[in-house]
């Protein structure tokens, strides 16, 4: 029964009520209601020390994560996906590897999945920037990269697809220049008295703003076109006093809320130059690790609400029991945070910051959410075994498109 997608008893449920009068009423056929599209997005920690590893381990069929995970996806059968944290490889080799040695093969008697479509592009990560990014008087390493990373590509995106991806519209913005979006949140620099001055003007000349890159697939669903937008923003981490990656991630998150509202996203350009954000009224789902939660962790204020209450955003709190069991078997920092358990999507450090919703699948309207869920099995499922797949899970919500 498992290989087929799993639902929720907890998804947004949709009520229609008729005023019934004593009068006798002609009463049409239900039209048959299409099938829901399954957007999911998963941080599948296919992340490798060095270049090279991941394509290694893909390119057999013997490597238990990479099986894990495939699992994962086959359990819950989701009809467009992001991974994040998948290595880039140009030319997409790891992608065909992972599908043909692992998503083709049914793991543990799950049905096998086959997507006809992919996409993947290069990222910031390990990507030289020639400059002290992090301060400490050396220029060179995975601190001083656009993006942190031991290599270019590391920590990477993926997006696998049931429905065509217009590859001719799509839009990246991996050179986008973080100092280019307006009351830009830079950090400063605490020794000094100026504000803002953590990087130097000439920095700020090349300094991206995406750690990864930020994509916008446009992708038919059924003749109805879906802006799939998909990032990975920097960890709010790993920093000092300055907490340049707590405001970069605040701004990487910011920047799909401008994106998608008419009124705010003139100032975005892509990679081939265009202009302008979304157009009014497209259909849109924002997806992938936002790495920020709406009320625990170490995220600045309100990063994380930047995109769930952003212009048009439905979000359907997908959630799951086993992040209820998780969080109360684990204690530590979960016994204080304020956010509901039960929509956490990451089992983090129980010390420091604690089990938390990072992961998101936020569709816009005209969409209509039908289910949502969290792929998160409690201790007593036989699943529980692929909790360990990744220290992430799957985020899925199902949509009338």
């Amino acid at each position: 029964m498992h290989s087929k997608r799993t639902t929720s008893t907890r998804g947004v449920v949709l009520v229609a009520a008729a005023a019934l009068t004593g009068t006798a009423v002609l009463v049409e056929p239900a039209q048959a209601q299409p099938e829901p599209v399954r957007f999911a997005t998963f941080n599948a920690s296919l992340n490798r020390d060095a270049e090279g590893e991941l394509l290694a381990d893909l390119s057999t069929p013997d490597d238990e994560q990479a099986r894990d995970v495939a699992e994962v996806v086959q359990r819950t059968r989701p009809d467009v996906v992001l991974l994040n944290e998948f290595d880039h490889v140009e030319g997409g080799a790891a992608v065909e590897a992972f599908q043909r040695n692992y998503l083709a093969r049914g793991q543990n008697g799950a049905e096998a999945i086959d997507y006809p479509y992919s996409y993947t592009a290069p990222v910031n990560t390990g990507v030289p920037s020639g400059m002290d990014l992090d301060n400490d008087g050396a220029v060179g390493g995975p601190g001083d990269a656009f993006g942190f990373g031991e290599f270019p590509g590391q920590y990477g995106m993926v997006v696998l697809s049931k429905h065509p991806i217009d590859r001719d519209e799509v839009r990246t913005f991996q050179n986008f220049r973080w100092a280019d979006i307006p009351g830009a949140r830079l950090p400063d620099d605490p020794a000094t008295p100026e504000p803002a001055d953590w990087y130097s003007p000439e920095e700020l000349e090349t300094l991206r703003l995406s750690s990864k890159s930020h994509w916008d697939l446009p992708i038919d669903v059924d003749g109805r076109t879906v802006h799939l937008l998909a990032s990975h923003p920097t960890p709010p981490s790993f920093d000092g006093e300055e907490d340049r990656n707590g405001h970069r991630n605040h701004d990487e998150i910011r920047f799909w809320a401008d994106y998608v509202h008419p009124a705010r996203g003139d100032y975005v350009y892509d990679d081939a130059g265009r202009t302008g954000g979304l157009g009014p009224g497209a259909r849109f789902v924002i997806a992938g690790d936002q790495n920020a939660d709406p009320f625990d962790g170490d995220s600045l204020d309100a990063a994380a609400n930047q995109l769930v209450r952003a212009h048009r955003v439905v979000d359907p709190k997908p959630g799951s029991e086993g992040a209820v069991e998780a969080s109360e078997t684990q204690g530590g920092a979960n016994d204080e945070h304020r956010g509901r358990a039960e929509l956490d999507t990451a089992d983090f450090s129980d010390d420091e910051p604690g089990n938390l919703r990072v992961d998101y699948v936020l569709p816009s309207l005209p969409l209509i959410p039908r289910d949502a869920g969290v792929f998160w099995p409690t201790a007593d499922d036989p699943l529980a075994r692929l909790n360990g797949a990744s220290d992430h899970h799957l985020v899925w919500v199902d949509l009338r498109v």
